[in-house]
């Protein structure tokens, strides 16, 4: 029996399936692999990539933090912010990376510091995760696919 997958991020559902058969989690203490009858959990996400792979389809996401639950047959991710790999932009992502490094070169205050830096570390993840997937040749799909 496949796997139920729900992500939600705080502003819109971004993606669901009943046909997963695996989800790869980037939990906050390192990637975890989920299969069918999976015992239940509840864990927390770190940065990176989500990943649920549906036969030869691999969909991926970026997350921001968030939690995860996990049941036997279903799987929610409560993500804090999330993009589909599939709205990823490299022109944004790079125009986003400029930016925290030319304001870090202006000596911010410790607070501007800790935000600039939290923005620089989104806009790494987010230029990693699109990077292995364009290497992969991975096909991406949005719930307006799934929808349409």
């Amino acid at each position: 029996m496949p796997l139920e997958v729900e992500v939600v991020s705080r502003v819109r559902r971004l993606y669901h399936t009943d046909r997963a058969d695996m989800v790869i989690i980037p939990g906050s203490e390192g990637e975890m692999g989920v299969l069918p009858n999976h015992t239940p959990l509840l864990t927390t996400l770190a940065f990176g990539e989500l990943r649920i792979v549906e036969g030869k389809d691999v969909v991926s996401f970026v997350v921001y933090g968030g939690v995860v639950e996990v049941r036997p047959h279903k799987v929610t991710v409560l993500a804090d912010d999330a993009e589909s790999v599939y709205e990823l932009n490299m022109a944004e992502i790079e125009a986003a990376r400029k930016r925290a490094r030319d304001l870090m070169a202006e000596t911010p205050s410790e607070a501007q510091r800790a935000e600039i830096a939290q923005e620089l570390r989104r806009a790494e993840i987010a230029a990693r995760v699109y990077g292995r997937v364009q290497a992969r040749g991975q096909r991406v799909r949005s719930l307006e696919d799934e929808e349409s």
